[in-house]
């Protein structure tokens, strides 16, 4: 079956949209999805391995940690838009089916434990180390529950994430050609990355009271 034979014909112009920034409708919404889920998977490995050499890879876990928030806004933003348009009973919404169940299921948690190890995280950097106690505590329970969880929902974007590498083939039309508003999502994802990239590097003079901290503990 093609994908354009998929979706009901008058659905097909705000499925895909037309022209402008905003245009791509539901096809636009996953392919903006889709591209954020697989650039957090990157900055997730990044994370995973400074967790594994912390002491040495301290700098880059807080740099890549902060570069991370817009980036998941975006995420949590474009996945939340989807949400709202099916439970408000968008036609259109409707028509393309309800978010995958393991999406529905995990959403709360993600959503939550997101808030948690990014507001934490934020404020170990802002107070320093020595009144870290408890809240370093919250951060490293939070940070695990979020990366099963975030890891379950970017599996149930896999779907989303097979489109957007589709190509023209014969019988076919390209899903990528139709979801309208790409400049509108290169924007996006771009001053997503830039916000991120732009907050970890005036947050930089912070680091240095846990570098500092972190080198200490290891040669003591």
């Amino acid at each position: 079956m093609t994908i354009d034979s998929q979706i009901p014909a008058q659905g097909i112009q705000e499925s895909f949209g037309s022209k402008g920034l905003t245009a791509g409708g539901t096809a636009g919404n996953e392919r903006l999805t889709a591209a954020t889920g697989t650039l957090l998977i990157v900055l997730l490995a990044v994370i995973g391995v400074t967790i594994v050499r912390l002491g040495p890879l301290l700098s880059v876990h807080l740099f890549v940690g902060l570069v991370l928030i817009p980036i998941v806004g975006l995420k949590l933003a474009s996945t939340g838009y989807r949400f709202m348009r099916y439970y408000t009973a968008n036609t259109v919404y409707r028509e393309r089916g309800a978010p995958p169940i393991l999406l529905r299921l995990s959403a709360p948690v993600v959503v939550a434990s997101t808030i948690a190890v990014l507001a934490s995280g934020v404020a170990l950097l802002l107070i320093g180390p020595d009144s870290s106690g408890t809240l370093r505590l919250l951060h490293k329970a939070s940070f695990f529950v979020w990366v099963a969880f975030m890891a379950l929902h970017v599996l149930g974007h896999l779907p989303d994430i097979q489109k957007v590498f589709l190509t023209r083939s014969e019988g076919r039309v390209e899903y990528n050609h139709l979801a309208g508003g790409g400049s509108g999502r290169i924007i996006a994802l771009t001053s997503a990355v830039i916000a991120g990239v732009v907050l970890a590097i005036v947050l930089i003079p912070h680091f240095t009271a846990w570098t500092n901290f972190e080198a200490f503990r290891h040669h003591h």
